[in-house]
């Protein structure tokens, strides 16, 4: 059985820290914060965990059922090139990628690592499975988040993974809710200890007037 949004809400309370955060705010590369997080990112060692692009105008999902693309909201046209300049502005800023890259199974989010990094690089889980999709596997669903986030990642290379906005903000709490994730847009984790730390937003691609869908 789907989950609703509203039964969603004790989860979430029990997912977010017991101690007030402060919400982050997207930062592109062309800040001081998004440097500074740009250049950890050349080291390696870091997992980037990006939402998946723009999908303004699409239709909202209505089957939720994997592998039904007309029963899924989809990426817009302004999507596919923001995942194209994604992969290319990763290229140019130096920031090395382990492969293969992880995508969750619902087709925005696939479809963008696919753009972005091209289909042979890509590696489909159900492990990044969007919220409304995961049905009684919720809970594995979200210790898979935690895992991937929390897992070690040798120096060198990032961990990148391609998924959904709501479980991220079920495991790593409200700093990265409200308009702190927006679409396109990627969380710089750094494992630690054992668990993880947001490290902050990045914002590759930017769209004016994106980031955020529409649908009911």
């Amino acid at each position: 059985m789907r989950l609703r949004r509203r039964d969603l809400l004790p989860l979430l309370l029990l997912a977010a820290p017991a101690a007030a955060q402060d919400r982050l705010a997207p930062v592109t590369p062309d800040t001081p914060e998004g440097a500074a997080l740009v250049e950890r990112l050349r080291g390696g060692g870091l997992v980037l965990f990006f939402r998946h692009a723009d999908t303004r105008g699409e239709p909202c999902d209505s089957s939720y059922r994997i592998g039904d693309r007309a029963g899924q909201r989809n990426i817009s046209p302004e999507g596919v090139a923001q995942s194209r300049r994604i992969g290319e502005r990763l290229a140019a800023l130096g920031i090395p990628v382990a492969r293969p890259v992880l995508a969750g199974p619902v087709f925005r989010a696939r479809d963008t690592a696919e753009q972005a990094f091209g289909a042979a690089d890509v590696l489909v889980t159900d492990s990044l499975l969007a919220d409304d999709y995961a049905g009684g596997r919720l809970a594995w669903v979200l210790a898979e988040h935690r895992r991937l986030f929390s897992e070690p990642v040798p120096r060198g290379a990032n961990r990148v993974l391609v998924g959904h906005r709501t479980p991220a903000i079920m495991v790593a709490g409200q700093a990265v809710g409200g308009r702190a994730f927006p679409e396109g847009a990627a969380l710089v984790i750094e494992p630690a200890g054992g668990g993880f730390r947001v490290l902050g937003v990045l914002d590759l691609a930017p769209l004016p007037g994106g980031g955020f869908h529409a649908c009911g």
